[in-house]
């Protein structure tokens, strides 16, 4: 068991070459005292000073940069025998006052260093620069050391071929890519729904959703293979969503997809004529089907692929340098967790996507007002709400028994146990447990349009979309505004 860190979830990186005997020996030793302190898996990019030397790389979902959206203090989500990896980060960086360090946007692993030692590296790195630290003004000018040996491994842990930052990057462009913006921008109140893409290789009822939206939403998201369960592709959906009439939200996880296809699969629905992408890390294999894909199959978090696709939009360049000569229009989105970890982390985790590209917010389902203010608040105490556009979760509860599921098994989700208790006096009927939960959603309606700092509402209905233009009417929320479609 690591002395610093949680145990690892997976075994250590084999490189991909063979280094010399005498390398390898001390690879070994470097792999047996980093793992016995970090569980360290040899990664080859260690961030443990940023990290409050939790090493990140024991996290089940392989983040490096911050919280899942099912965080909690009690246990991780993936495997409950074991702590939260990240909630044990978050914890030490504040006991050490070194919160703001994990606002830092950490690069993905070069997979030519992983498996590899990274000591001799480093030494090699120090020789090389031209400024120090100096070990000798360790003792005659201890703050010029402690800033060049910022700067050191600053640049240690992050190449030029990622150059990430604490800072937050305003959008390059000043002219509304798409109309779910345009709408944000013009103050409107404005309305999204989810609509999850079929099981089969027929059409006929995601065309039958969307033309049961069209008029009442801005825009349609389209769930990227929710809970690793394997769907038609969003990038196909929001393609047939766009030939209806209707602008999709293409949500676009990075579980599943190497680095290369997600600068691909952007890239695709950027020529397709998609604009707005919600850029997410993705269930773990653990809530899918079984038999389960393998449990290390992320190359990306939510915030590299924000960070990522940011730049090949504003900057015009591929992740390895290639310039694109005609650059993709994307409105970049996140994913929101009001319920998951303590307000002041998750309001963290909330700037470290706004800085790294997010523009627009939607939440995860929000079934107690309360919280959600807290949450709010703390985005405000960190000056982020003139900074993102936030959509607020709504879930009409179909059923007694869906109330309770969202509740007991959906990380990052709470259900008041008020709110159980209404659905459960519903009794078996089933129109009354539909009506409660629609009464139930149309109360946070009415309190979410009178909430300062929310832009609209994100509405997941999902195999239940026939209800949603209902909820719209009865709770007096606006039609969208009549525009041409955004085109390429």
């Amino acid at each position: 068991m690591p002395i610093f860190s949680p145990r690892r979830y997976q075994p250590a990186y084999l490189p991909l070459h063979r280094d010399k005997a005498a390398v390898r020996a001390f690879t070994a030793f470097e792999r047996t005292v980093k793992g016995a302190l970090f569980g360290c898996r040899m990664c080859g990019n260690c961030i443990l000073q940023e990290t409050a030397f939790v090493c990140p790389m024991t996290c089940p979902m392989g983040l490096r940069n911050g919280l899942c959206g099912g965080a909690s203090a009690d246990h991780c989500c993936v495997d409950p025998s074991r702590p939260c990896t990240w909630f044990k980060i978050y914890e030490r960086a504040e006991r050490l006052g070194i919160l703001d360090r994990l606002l830092e946007v950490n690069a993905p692993l070069d997979g030519n260093k992983m498996g590899h030692e990274t000591w001799l590296d480093a030494l090699r790195f120090w020789r090389e620069r031209d400024k120090g630290p100096h070990p000798i003004e360790l003792i005659t000018d201890r703050e010029k050391f402690q800033q060049e040996s910022a700067a050191f491994f600053r640049d240690l842990r992050q190449p030029a071929w990622w150059e990430g930052d604490a800072e937050y990057h305003a959008p390059a462009y000043t002219e509304p890519i798409s109309n779910l913006e345009a709408g944000l921008r013009a103050g409107a109140f404005v309305v999204t729904a989810e609509i999850a893409p079929p099981l089969t290789a027929s059409t006929k009822l995601l065309d039958k959703k969307v033309n049961m939206l069209r008029g009442y939403v801005t825009a349609a998201n389209f769930t990227d293979n929710a809970s690793a369960s394997a769907r038609m592709s969003s990038i196909a959906s929001s393609k047939l969503c766009l030939d209806d009439g209707l602008e999709p939200v293409m949500q676009l996880q990075a579980r599943d997809r190497s680095r290369v296809a997600l600068e691909s699969d952007a890239m695709g629905a950027a020529g397709l004529g998609i604009r707005n992408i919600l850029c997410l890390s993705g269930d773990h294999h653990f809530f899918g089907p079984s038999p389960i894909g393998k449990p290390d199959q992320s190359d990306l978090d939510a915030v590299q692929v924000l960070w990522m696709l940011r730049r090949m939009r504003d900057e015009g360049k591929y992740l390895d340098g290639r310039e694109i000569k005609q650059r993709p229009q994307w409105f970049l989105g996140a994913a929101g967790s009001p319920f998951g970890a303590p307000s002041k982390y998750e309001a963290i985790r909330a700037e470290k996507k706004i800085n790294a590209g997010a523009q627009f917010i939607q939440t995860q389902p929000i079934f107690e007002h309360g919280h959600f203010l807290e949450w709010l608040e703390a985005l405000d105490r960190r000056n982020l709400l003139g900074k993102v556009y936030v959509l607020a979760g709504i879930v009409p509860l179909k059923s007694s028994q869906a109330a309770h599921f969202m509740a007991d098994t959906v990380p990052g989700v709470v259900v008041p146990p008020a709110v159980l208790a209404r659905m459960d006096a519903a009794g078996d009927d089933k129109e009354a447990q539909q009506e409660t939960g629609i009464a139930i959603a149309l109360e946070l309606l009415e309190k979410l349009q009178q909430t300062p700092g929310i832009h609209g509402v994100h509405i997941m209905a999902v195999h239940w979309e026939e209800v949603v233009p209902r909820l719209i009417d009865d709770a007096g929320l606006p039609r969208p505004a009549t525009r041409e479609m955004a085109v390429a």
